[in-house]
């Protein structure tokens, strides 16, 4: 053990500084960030391709998702990201149990978006709309409306799997941070936390209005 790593106990042996190791942790948040980037862009991509192949029927496709849903879940999704800012401003201030508070706040209303999509998928499945081979809506039998919904439920389904990762990383976050193992001078752990939550906040964003607003 080197002289810095016994005098900082967060610094790993390979690294000289506290900021090296900070800035190093950043630069790989940044490329994992783009890589998941690219996976939703390739899925845009593809649903833009059929949508101009399509685009009256995913029109109407899309009048049979629920609006009232996916406007609740999108104000409940910037509404975390606000409030995984707060929590780091306050551990950043020294306020543990602030930083504690939001942290706990942001999980709950990660919980709220996944069981307002549970609802919503569970009023799809009663209209018959289905992905693929399966899709069943008795109101919109056109070539391609089975496309729409399969992209919908691709897309959002990847998306849910993010935020129940997400949850877990700001779980683990908020271990650290009780623990006292994240702190006002190390907030490294839950700042990293905060831009992968960030992403799947942003994801949404363009989700919403690519599913459920097309004219």
């Amino acid at each position: 053990m080197t002289e810095a790593t016994h005098l900082e106990p967060h610094l790993a042996h390979h690294y000289q500084s506290l900021a090296q190791q900070t800035h190093a942790a950043r630069l790989g948040m940044w490329v994992f960030l783009g890589s998941e980037a690219l996976l939703f862009a390739a899925l845009f991509t593809g649903l833009t391709v059929y949508r101009t192949l399509n685009g009256s029927v995913f029109a109407l496709a899309s009048q049979h998702l629920s609006v009232a849903f996916g406007t609740a879940n999108t104000f409940v999704l910037i509404t975390s990201s606000f409030t995984v800012v707060l929590s780091l401003h306050f551990l950043q201030a020294g306020r543990k149990g602030l930083s504690l508070f939001f942290l706990v706040f942001t999980i709950a209303l990660a919980c709220a978006f996944l069981t307002i999509k549970a609802f919503e998928w569970l009023h799809d499945f009663s209209e018959g709309i289905f992905p693929g081979p399966y899709y069943a809506q008795k109101e919109l039998q056109l070539p391609g409306a089975a496309m729409f919904y399969t992209f919908y439920y691709l897309m959002t389904g990847l998306h849910g799997l993010h935020v129940v990762a997400g949850m877990g990383v700001l779980a683990w976050c908020t271990g650290l941070v009780a623990r006292g193992d994240c702190h006002a001078g190390y907030e490294t752990p839950l700042e990293l936390g905060a831009m992968y939550w960030h992403l799947v906040d942003i994801i949404w964003i363009f989700l919403y209005p690519l599913l459920y607003l097309i004219t």
